[in-house]
């Protein structure tokens, strides 16, 4: 393993894991991804190139505005630390080629839509559709899945959580799942094929459900607190894209 070139890996994955960060700020608010340059979102100082630096600012300015003093969320350096991890994981299953670019445009994708369902609550079309579209396109050159299999992942995934939450809404007269989880398990679908589907449902319900007692353990939440899913359903494709093969060997 080449430490040297794991740790260019990862420091690039911190650069974009700063742009995620602007991604999952702006893009729920309607805002260019582009322009205007980052600023503080309190006092709406520019931030200066140099307190710009992931996770190394952060700690620097101990995570305040230089101007303002305004606490900087937390998440931020969790996003950076997140998405260096996950491309060095990248790097490390795929190399450096075709298949490795594309594998990150899903994860990064992924990274965006978990955050902004977390503290949002929804999943933008732009994000879901815009995967759906990238990643039947995206199996035309990926080696692992064919454009039939991206195909019927859109279909059956979508379909299948359709029905679900279809079902859930006739029978308990309440949504149980939004528009959003079944655009993103479309998507899922269309990046990973059919065949991920079983596990990535089953995993992040799985992951989904341990969450929710803790949160009623813990929290002292009722039966009936709402729990964004995206995140549990990105979980289950990074553990299909990752581990996917393994798990089904054993």
């Amino acid at each position: 393993m080449d430490l040297t070139a794991n740790l260019l890996i990862a420091i690039f994955g911190l650069c974009m894991g700063s742009f995620l960060n602007v991604c999952i700020y702006r893009i729920p608010k309607g805002i260019s991804i582009i322009n205007p340059p980052s600023s503080c979102p309190w006092c709406g100082s520019k931030i200066r190139p140099l307190d710009n630096i992931p996770i190394l600012s952060y700690i620097i300015l101990r995570g305040r505005c230089r101007s303002c003093g305004f606490q900087i969320p937390l998440v931020y350096p969790i996003v950076e630390l997140l998405t260096s991890f996950v491309t060095v994981l990248i790097y490390m299953k795929f190399g450096i080629n075709v298949d490795a670019m594309l594998y990150l445009i899903f994860s990064y994708s992924l990274i965006v839509i978990s955050f902004i369902d977390l503290k949002h609550k929804i999943i933008p079309d732009l994000l879901s559709i815009g995967g759906i579209i990238a990643g039947v396109c995206s199996s035309l050159v990926i080696t692992k899945i064919s454009f039939l299999d991206s195909i019927l992942g859109v279909i059956l995934g979508g379909a299948f959580l359709y029905i679900i939450a279809y079902t859930y809404l006739k029978l308990r007269k309440i949504e149980g799942m939004g528009g959003g989880d079944i655009k993103l398990i479309a998507m899922i679908g269309a990046w990973l094929g059919y065949k991920s589907l079983p596990f990535v449902l089953l995993t992040g319900s799985l992951i989904g459900v341990i969450a929710g007692i803790t949160a009623i353990l813990i929290f002292k939440k009722n039966r009936y607190f709402e729990i964004p899913f995206g995140p549990f359903l990105s979980l289950g494709a990074f553990s299909y894209l990752f581990f996917g093969q393994i798990i089904f060997i054993f």
